[in-house]
């Protein structure tokens, strides 16, 4: 199958001062997945299998509920074409 692409917003129910905290351990993890990825303001967005990616975002889910948050509300962006679809051919031009 061919590299497609996931963003993911994970939006943790846990105390104010705790959201970055967690969004962090989040981040961490696709990072230590070893998948390609870039973090923005609002979402972190994945390059990789679907079947991987989408095992990432169920593991996102459990690190929130793990940390202590009583309800995630995540927000799953897909980028498919057969023929696959990378982050570089979207955004390359505007990278510095």
């Amino acid at each position: 199958m061919s590299k497609i692409n996931v963003s993911l917003q994970v939006l943790p129910r846990v105390p104010d001062e705790r959201i970055y905290e967690v969004v962090d351990k989040v981040i961490a993890y696709i990072a230590s997945t070893g998948v390609n990825y870039e973090v923005g303001p609002m979402e972190t967005t994945m390059e990789g299998e679907l079947d991987e990616l989408l095992e990432i975002v169920k593991k996102a889910q459990e690190i929130c509920t793990t940390e202590g948050a009583t309800r995630v509300l995540s927000v799953v962006k897909i980028d498919y074409k057969p023929e696959g679809v990378t982050m570089d051919e979207k955004v390359g031009k505007y990278r510095k």
